[in-house]
């Protein structure tokens, strides 16, 4: 008897969902401008850039599934790849959840990546496809730290002095981006496994992490940097004025 075929289409998952407080007030931070562009759509051109990414789902706020919908067919992207939008929940890991559970049946390798990474380039999110499709069931690109870390006791008063209680040794850390790359039955188990409390999980390696199961890092890219503050957007602007003259137009 012959066995069904195993899913092989790469998806990815962006959650859109949030406010991105730290911006400052006014549009939810995946819909602010870059280079004229909002991020979100910079966020879903770059994993449409991977020939190997054939879905892409935007998890937009609740109410503005119509409004990002409407965002995505304003702007020029790839024939090559279907995008699809659904309304997420209220932390980041139920629209995480929601967006996988609207993924079709043939997609076994899932991205999830952040709307706030808008200038990952395309050899990251392949390489993150390759490993998983080399049988890793998590993967995440990382860079070395440039600065120790020291970890401390928090302070109860914001701006208040914090004992330092530890220095950890700075060549066994990394600074984790995304997209993170995950087979699709362990990202699932992680989500039905793990339980979600408080904002829920920040980070879903962390949470294929708690079901025991091994998470490899591959190399990450300077220009996958979160862009959460103002002066991020400065440096993402730079970066794209520096691709334009590099490309030429």
């Amino acid at each position: 008897m012959n066995s069904p075929p195993q899913p092989t289409r790469t998806a990815a998952v962006i959650p859109a969902a949030g406010r991105g407080v730290r911006l400052g007030p006014g549009a939810p931070k995946a819909l602010r401008a870059l280079n004229g562009t909002p991020m979100l759509i910079h966020a879903v051109r770059a994993m449409a850039a991977s020939r190997a990414v054939s879905l892409v789902v935007v998890v937009a706020p609740p109410d503005g599934a119509a409004e990002v919908k409407t965002l995505l067919s304003d702007h020029s992207l790839p024939d090559r790849t279907d995008f699809l939008v659904v309304p997420g929940g209220d932390t980041r890991q139920e629209s995480v959840r929601a967006g996988v559970d609207a993924l079709p049946p043939d997609v076994g390798t899932v991205l999830v990546h952040d709307a706030a990474r808008p200038l990952v380039p395309v050899d990251t999110v392949d390489t993150v496809i390759e490993t998983v499709r080399a049988g890793a069931p998590a993967v995440v690109p990382a860079l070395p730290l440039a600065d120790t870390v020291k970890e401390v006791e928090p302070a109860t008063e914001r701006g208040a002095p914090e004992r330092v209680v530890a220095t950890p040794e700075r060549a066994r850390l990394r600074a984790v981006q995304t997209p993170q790359g995950f087979d699709r039955e362990v990202l699932v188990r992680a989500h039905e496994t793990v339980e979600a409390s408080g904002e829920g999980a920040t980070d879903d390696a962390g949470m294929v992490e708690q079901l025991g199961l091994p998470v490899v890092v591959v190399p990450g890219h300077e220009e996958a940097f979160k862009v959460t503050r103002p002066l991020d957007l400065v440096l993402a602007e730079a970066v794209l004025a520096r691709r334009r003259a590099n490309d030429g137009f």
